[in-house]
């Protein structure tokens, strides 16, 4: 009886050429259960609302938890990350997410929700850095932005079940077992990512050991003193914000209130802005990729982000399918924040990759739990008191208030952007 082998071949095309993608494939299904678990609140906020009777700003409270523990931990998951097993972090923190998502849906008052909630974030703080982390083991430099873009687009993959599919199941069901059904899901991810997930290639193995040996403090201080983290951070945060707060929070509400539209109508319309940082993801990383360049793709979708976030706001009684393109363009001109994550790994050492795009997540997140809440109390404060069953009703004058963060946080992203340096080692690697 003969027992067939595999060729050296066959055993170099699937380290070098195959495991790289299941590895990171497998890692990013865990970045888009997280992003699942943001951008719910926004499909459940009426039902929410109602049933755990709350207003505009207990609601932005309460998702805002989801970032305050993501603000809590990115530090540390940063750290963690450059010095123990990627694995292992991974599976720890998915497995404190599913058991927030589960214990939310057995919330019945304002506080276990929040509780349960915060618990979620803190798979948040680990699954984006983890994924970066892995890419960068993984595959070359010249590669990454692109790579990092087609990441970020399984992940919107979770935003997009958040909206019209999760808001259907709500709807046939209820949230409580909408979020159940959920946690499941966790489940058969975690049982995928222990099956595939990998530390790194065998040959990164002596560079992770060595890396371990720079002292916890130094490489705190010198990914803080390096003004590109910085600066990246802000200009990420701020084209990210209206993934983090229209598509995570108040999208349906306000086109169901101002606009008077449907709920799965409405979540199908916010769906959208993740919709095309799916497609802009991928786009803007390879555009940037070609060019050999990271600043005039950045700046591109700095500006085109501020004209749309514009006519949102301000164009009058906007039909359903303009609202639906105005969305989707949101989406894919904010997705050039992609180029961020790159820049930041092209600006630092190997041994600092985790710690450094901890300290930049620091601020995108940091801020992005500010405004989440802060968005509404402006809302509250803009609010006549009118009220429909039993929920608070909001105008657009109300929204409008809320939304003048975006284009003032796009102009402080433009600002950023102006100081950030074109990374020397993306553009000797493109050349090469």
């Amino acid at each position: 009886m003969s027992v067939t082998q595999s060729s050296p071949s066959e055993v170099s095309l699937w380290k070098k050429a195959i495991l790289p993608w299941i590895v990171c494939f497998s890692a990013s299904l865990f970045f888009a259960y997280e992003l699942l678990q943001l951008h719910v609140m926004n499909a459940l906020s009426p039902m929410l609302i109602r049933d755990l009777g709350l207003n505009a700003t207990q609601f932005g409270t309460l998702s805002s938890t989801y970032l305050l523990a993501d603000v809590i931990f990115l530090l540390p998951a940063g750290i963690l990350l450059d010095r123990f097993s990627v694995r292992k972090v991974i599976l720890t923190a998915l497995f404190l997410c599913v058991i927030g998502t589960l214990g939310f849906s057995r919330a019945h008052s304002f506080g276990f929700a929040c509780v349960c909630h915060f618990f979620s974030g803190i798979g948040n703080a680990f699954c984006f850095l983890s994924c970066m982390m892995l890419i960068s083991r993984w595959f070359p430099k010249e590669k990454q932005a692109f790579i990092v873009g087609l990441m970020i687009t399984m992940g919107m993959l979770g935003g997009v079940v958040a909206q019209v599919p999760f808001s259907l199941l709500a709807q046939k069901f209820d949230w409580r077992q909408a979020l159940f059904i959920d946690g499941l899901i966790g489940v058969a991810i975690f049982a995928l990512i222990f099956s595939f997930v990998k530390d790194a290639p065998k040959g990164f193995l002596r560079a992770e050991e060595e890396s371990a040996e720079l002292p916890f403090w130094e490489g705190v201080k010198r990914s803080v003193l390096n003004i590109q983290n910085i600066c990246c951070g802000l200009y990420t945060c701020f084209l990210n914000m209206p993934l983090m707060i229209i598509s995570a929070v108040w999208g349906t509400l306000f086109l169901t209130q101002v606009h008077e539209i449907p709920l799965t109508n409405a979540s199908f319309i916010v769906s959208m802005i993740c919709m095309g940082t799916i497609v802009g993801s991928p786009i803007y990383g390879w555009v940037s990729d070609k060019i050999g360049k990271r600043r005039l793709p950045m700046l591109f979708g700095g500006l085109t982000s501020l004209i749309v976030m514009f006519a949102i706001i301000l164009i009058p009684h906007p039909s359903e399918k303009m609202l639906t393109a105005l969305f989707f363009a949101l989406g894919f001109f904010t997705s050039s924040q992609v180029i961020g994550y790159p820049t930041i790994t092209e600006s630092n050492p190997k041994e600092l990759t985790g710690t450094s795009m901890g300290i930049a997540a620091l601020i995108i997140m940091g801020i992005a739990g500010v405004i989440q809440p802060l968005s509404g109390k402006l809302l509250d404060y803009s609010w006549s008191g009118a009220m429909q069953n039993g929920a608070p009703l909001y105008a657009l004058k109300d929204f409008m208030t809320a939304f003048m963060i975006f284009p003032i946080g796009f102009v402080i992203a433009l600002i950023a952007l102006a100081r950030i340096k074109e990374p020397q080692k993306a553009s000797a690697s493109l050349k090469t």
